[in-house]
C-alpha cells in the first residue's frame, strides 16, 4: 500500500553546515581557498613525481597515487558544497547522490588500504635497506595499488547498493554537506539494522584491518629503529615514520568513528566535523606533511621550475 510513497523521493536536499547567512561568505571563502590549495599542493606533487626521475622510487610512487586520490576525493564533494553555499538551490538528484556516494567510497577505501601499503614500503626501506629496490619492484608496487583499487571498488559497491536499495519516501533533507552513507540512511523508510551490521563488518575490513596492519608493521619498524647505532640515522628513520603516522591518524581515526558506530548514536553536526577531517583536512595536510617539506621534492621543484639544479 505504501509503495507509491516509497518511490516518491527523486531528489535530496543537502542542508550543509548550520551557520547563519552572515558567516556564509566567510565559510565559502575558507573552503574555496582550502580546495584551491589542495589542488595546487597535490597537483604539484603529482607533476613533480612524473617529471623528475630522481623521484621514481616506490615511496614517491605511492605518494603520487595518494595525491591523485586526494584530488579526486575532495573534488567529489567540495565543488558541490561550494555551489550550495553560493546559491539557494541545494538539491541533488537520487542518481547523482548514489554516484557521489559510490565514487567517494571507492576513493576513500582505496586510500585507507594505500596507507597500509605505504607502511609496508617503509618497513622494507628501514628493515631491509639493501634489498629495498629488489623487493619493492615496479611490478609489486603496481600489484599493491591494484589490490587497493579493487578492494575499494567492491566494498564501495556493497556499501552503496545496501544504502540505496532502501525505500526513501520522505523527508528528503540530508543533514550533511554531501551524500555520505550514515546521513542518507537516516532518511530511509525502513529498518536499517542490517545496514548497521554491513557498515560495521565492512568498516572492519576497510578501516580496522589496514589500521591493525599498520600498527603491527610500525611496532617492527620501531624495534628496528632502536637497533640503529647512529642517533642521526634513528632520527631520519623516525621522521619518515612520523609523517606517515600523522596522516593515517587524521584520515583513519575519524573515518573509523563515522562508519563503525551505530546510526542511532550519530550526531549530524559531529558527523560533519568528522567528515571534514578525512575528506578535506587530510587532503590539505598530506602534501605538507609528506612531500612539500621533503628535501628531494624541494630539489625537484627547483629543477623543474628552472630556479636551480638538483645536486647529483
Amino acid at each position: 500500500m505504501q509503495e507509491p510513497n516509497q518511490s516518491s523521493v527523486t531528489e535530496f536536499i543537502l542542508l550543509g553546515f548550520s551557520f547563519n547567512s552572515r558567516t556564509t561568505p566567510l565559510l565559502f571563502s575558507a573552503f574555496l581557498m582550502t580546495y584551491l590549495l589542495i589542488i595546487l599542493g597535490n597537483g604539484l606533487i603529482t607533476i613533480l613525481i612524473c617529471l623528475n626521475s630522481h623521484l621514481h622510487t616506490p615511496m614517491y610512487f605511492f605518494i603520487g597515487i595518494l595525491s591523485m586520490l586526494d584530488l579526486g576525493y575532495t573534488t567529489t564533494t567540495v565543488p558541490q558544497m561550494l555551489a550550495h553555499l553560493a546559491s539557494q538551490k541545494k538539491t541533488i538528484s537520487f542518481a547523482s547522490c548514489a554516484a557521489q556516494m559510490y565514487i567517494f567510497l571507492v576513493l576513500g577505501i582505496t586510500e585507507s588500504w594505500l596507507f597500509a601499503m605505504m607502511s609496508i614500503d617503509r618497513y622494507v626501506a628501514i628493515c631491509h635497506p639493501l634489498r629495498y629496490k629488489v623487493i619493492m619492484s615496479p611490478w609489486l608496487c603496481g600489484v599493491m595499488v591494484t589490490f587497493c583499487g579493487l578492494w575499494g571498488v567492491i566494498s564501495a559497491l556493497i556499501y552503496t547498493v545496501f544504502a540505496m536499495r532502501l525505500p526513501y519516501c520522505g523527508p528528503n533533507k540530508i543533514n550533511h554537506f554531501f551524500c555520505e552513507v550514515p546521513a542518507v540512511l537516516k532518511l530511509a523508510c525502513a529498518d536499517t539494522s542490517v545496514n548497521d551490521w554491513v557498515d560495521f563488518i565492512l568498516g572492519f575490513s576497510v578501516i580496522l584491518v589496514p589500521l591493525s596492519l599498520i600498527l603491527v608493521i610500525y611496532v617492527n619498524i620501531f624495534i628496528a629503529i632502536l637497533r640503529i647505532c647512529s642517533a642521526q640515522g634513528r632520527l631520519k628513520a623516525f621522521s619518515t615514520c612520523a609523517s606517515h603516522i600523522t596522516v593515517v591518524t587524521v584520515f583513519c581515526v575519524p573515518a573509523m568513528v563515522m562508519y563503525m558506530k551505530p546510526s542511532s548514536e550519530a550526531s549530524p553536526e559531529d558527523d560533519k566535523k568528522l567528515a571534514l577531517f578525512y575528506n578535506v583536512i587530510s587532503a590539505f595536510l598530506n602534501p605538507i606533511i609528506y612531500s612539500l617539506r621533503n628535501k628531494d621534492v624541494k630539489r625537484a621543484f627547483l629543477k623543474v621550475a628552472g630556479w636551480g639544479r638538483a645536486p647529483e
